[in-house]
């Protein structure tokens, strides 16, 4: 498998060859949707809760008689079908959204991501990245002369300068590939893969 490799200005300079076995593999949508929602769960912390009838604020005295008055019978104001009164099913503040999703599994998935970027001309190279200084406005002009509004850096080592630089930019994250996640793949335009970073992705993902 070929990727584009950019030079400074984001034009495709020439090809550089990627492992198959984690740019070219087929595209399995099933799998891959299970690994993202996996990903969306597990970060879940899971600490809202609801008053169930007997938590909320109430009073046990009977509103009204039980006979004569034309209304429907009730017996205390904590009911499910009064306004402010207890939920029948409260969500519990240690609920657990997390899934399981095995070590194969996830790395086939995080290829077959890697792969479709590839096919879709959303994932280049570059030689290297970095800036000289830790200043947003050197990043933001670095991006906007490669023509990248929305992108998602996985270089190889992230420094100081790098890692202050980009923490602003609303639509930039620059991460090492042991961060690379399956939710920020697909949700970035571009994807910059820095060359030392495809050997470590291809460690971890073939």
């Amino acid at each position: 498998m070929q990727l584009e490799l950019l030079n400074e200005q984001g034009q495709a300079a020439s090809k550089v060859d990627a492992p198959d076995t984690v740019f070219g593999r087929d595209y399995n949508e099933a799998l891959v949707h299970q690994i993202v929602v996996a990903y969306q769960a597990n970060a879940r912390q899971g600490t809202r809760a609801q008053l169930g009838r007997a938590e909320v604020k109430h009073t046990t005295k009977k509103p009204w008689r039980q006979k004569g008055t034309g209304r429907a019978r009730a017996g205390m104001s904590s009911s499910p079908l009064w306004r402010g009164g207890g939920r029948i099913f409260p969500n519990s503040p240690d609920e657990n959204f997390t899934q399981k999703v095995n070590k194969k599994m996830y790395r086939a998935g995080m290829a077959a991501i890697f792969s479709q970027l590839a096919r879709e001309g959303r994932l280049a190279v570059v030689d290297s990245f970095g800036i000289d200084a830790p200043k947003t406005k050197l990043l933001a002009a670095k991006f906007k002369a490669m023509g990248l509004d929305s992108v998602l850096v996985i270089a190889d080592q992230v420094d100081e300068n790098l890692a202050l630089a980009s923490r602003n930019l609303a639509n930039v994250l620059v991460v090492e590939p042991r961060y690379a996640d399956p939710l920020s793949l697909v949700h970035y335009k571009k994807v910059l893969v820095t060359k030392a970073a495809i050997e470590q992705l291809k460690e971890m993902f073939a």
